[in-house]
């Protein structure tokens, strides 16, 4: 069809209006990378939630009929990236957008924004992470952190982990269904380190120095550069080297003008560069 001419990503995620996070930061990614971004919000924020106060607005009830329109339009997208989910509901209604919209010619990554630094986000109950396996087998690529990743395995969570159990615990989600795995973000004193696993490969490590406080949105710059570059045909290590090279570069660039942490980071400096 007509509308099928170029490249598309279809977005699954929370719309932040202000904190540099969710679309907000995977919209001007992607769009940076040449390849339209198409969002489907899952909810709405003012701003999000590591302010004190927030304006939300559950999107839910809405996502099927929303779902419907662009099933009418007959849209085929080139990729398909999935980031937060709030409730049971939203994991079923991604199941079915990705039982309509998964085909063999696209690229499905999965970002199961769960927690970290061991614990489930509060928002996140047992029950709700549990769920999320159930999206995990459409997935062509995952970047959980290692919080995410162990959950989804059933492992129990180290801060420690050997590169040697790194390989196992994304040998289980491999076979869920990935074939290329990132656990991103895995603290090495004062570097950062993005463990890359594709099956049939030998594992590598891609380390960065450490910039500041972790801040909210690079998790969705880093999926929303992996799921671009997928799309453009890019190599996997070759992605994870770029999306950590540039959040470094942009963060970097958020120290020097001391933003506070809850603001994100101020990628769009360099989006000409991306």
């Amino acid at each position: 069809m007509w509308n099928n001419r170029q490249k598309k990503i279809a977005v699954i995620n929370d719309f932040c209006g202000f904190g540099h996070c969710s679309i907000a930061a995977s919209l001007p990614i992607i769009s940076a990378l040449k390849v339209q971004c198409c969002p489907l919000p899952t909810s709405i924020f003012s701003n999000h939630t590591g302010y004190d106060s927030f304006f939300y607005t559950d999107y839910t009830e809405h996502m099927d009929a929303y779902i419907d329109e662009w099933e009418k339009l007959g849209l085929h997208f080139h990729g398909i990236l999935s980031g937060f989910l709030g409730s049971p509901e939203q994991i079923h209604i991604v199941k079915r957008f990705l039982e309509l919209f998964k085909k063999d010619d696209n690229i499905t990554v999965i970002d199961p924004v769960m927690g970290d630094g061991g614990a489930l986000y509060p928002t996140y109950s047992p029950l709700l992470a549990e769920q999320m396996s159930a999206i995990v087998p459409y997935a062509d690529i995952l970047t959980p952190n290692l919080t995410e990743a162990c959950v989804l395995a059933g492992t129990e969570y180290n801060p420690d982990i050997t590169e040697g159990e790194l390989t196992e615990l994304c040998q289980k989600l491999s076979q869920m269904g990935p074939k290329k795995i990132v656990v991103s973000g895995l603290e090495r004193g004062d570097d950062l380190e993005n463990f890359v696993y594709e099956a049939g490969k030998q594992p590598q490590i891609l380390r960065e120095h450490k910039v500041g406080p972790c801040r909210s949105g690079t998790g969705d710059v880093f999926s929303a550069i992996i799921a671009a570059d997928a799309v453009n045909g890019v190599d996997f290590m070759d992605s994870v080297r770029h999306a950590s090279s540039f959040i470094a570069k942009a963060l970097r660039r958020t120290v020097e003008l001391d933003l506070p942490e809850p603001d994100g980071i101020c990628f769009e400096e360099f989006l000409t560069e991306i």
